[in-house]
């Protein structure tokens, strides 16, 4: 009697006939799909998979990691990865690995085009002009400012991070970016400027956009405090991840007039509360957060060709680990 296949399970925001997925591992392990919103539906569910490929819809905490036995690998199906105990699974011996480059483009596509809507009035006038058509004039949203020369400040220079400055650069945008991490000289060959601290970077920006990484350093960085840095009237955009901001400081920097607008592709909690400040405030039509506010459902790296690379490289992860293939992209040191 042969013995029983792998099994591959994704645990969120997968729900359909897996398709690219059982392609992918035919012959080597049975996929399912659970579309879990919460860490609690997956209780003895995945205690014995094989591999795990997980997305952005929950968590993997130590609880469910201590129950998983013989697993030998999880897969964050996206790039950031703090919605999953890495180190936790590192001491267990379990490899996590994320797919970090699926979405490069559509991201920093995204965080432009965001950044443009504001700047350029776009969404204010849209807005506006549904709600009070009188007058019809281009000056019921000004100051609006060229973008030729300005700075596009950037947060965290990664492969998202670059492409975006690539992006501002071909606008003309004086591209200036704070990354700790990042070595000399790259910013050299990318024809950005380095800047030596946050505040500094802040301070001297226009638009302000996150790509960083969520970790111990980088939660609520832009806070209230933090958001005084900024001249009056600047902008900010976040395509990273939610707990980057804090974003109940938000509606009353755009009160105040410190941000002329913000644009938020990610939140800490998904979907949010309706209670949510942020959320309050957007809706109010009696807020200036109302049109001076773009809100996305986590979406800036969504189009259909992203989201099948996206699923097609978290398969081929688990088919390598599943057949004795090196791995790649693995975050964490796991103990043999």
């Amino acid at each position: 009697m042969t013995s029983e296949k792998p099994r591959v399970v994704i645990t969120d925001f997968i729900n359909d006939s897996l398709e690219i997925e059982r392609e992918v591992l035919d012959g080597v392990a049975t996929v399912e799909a659970y579309d879990a919103y919460d860490e609690s539906e997956l209780h003895g569910k995945i205690d014995s998979a094989d591999a795990v490929m997980l997305y952005h819809n929950l968590a993997l905490s130590a609880e469910t990691i201590q129950r998983l036995q013989g697993c030998k690998l999880i897969v964050r199906c996206g790039v950031g990865f703090d919605n999953v105990d890495h180190v936790l699974a590192g001491q267990r011996g379990i490899p996590v690995a994320n797919v970090p480059d699926y979405g490069t483009e559509e991201v920093a596509d995204s965080a432009i085009g965001m950044s443009l809507a504001l700047t350029r009035g776009i969404n204010f006038y849209n807005l506006r002009m549904r709600s009070q058509p009188d007058p019809w004039m281009y000056h019921v949203s000004s100051p609006l400012y060229r973008q030729r020369g300005r700075v596009f400040g950037i947060v965290g220079l990664g492969r998202i991070g670059t492409a975006t400055a690539r992006r501002a650069l071909a606008m003309g945008m004086d591209v200036r970016f704070y990354d700790p991490f990042k070595p000399d000289g790259y910013d050299k060959a990318v024809g950005v400027t380095r800047v030596e601290s946050l505040q500094q970077l802040m301070s001297e920006s226009f638009v302000l956009s996150l790509h960083c990484p969520l970790n111990e350093h980088s939660h609520h960085m832009i806070n209230s405090e933090t958001l005084r840095w900024l001249p009056m009237g600047s902008y900010l955009v976040n395509t990273s991840r939610g707990d980057v901001v804090d974003t109940d400081a938000i509606p009353a920097a755009i009160e105040e007039g410190r941000l002329a607008g913000a644009a938020i592709d990610v939140i800490a909690e998904e979907p949010p509360s309706v209670k949510n400040p942020l959320l309050v405030a957007w809706r109010d039509p009696d807020h200036p957060a109302h049109e001076r506010l773009i809100i996305n459902p986590h979406s800036a790296f969504y189009c259909e060709e992203g989201l099948a690379d996206m699923r097609r490289k978290g398969a081929e992860a688990c088919r390598r680990v599943l057949t004795g293939q090196m791995l790649r992209n693995v975050i964490n040191e796991p103990i043999k």
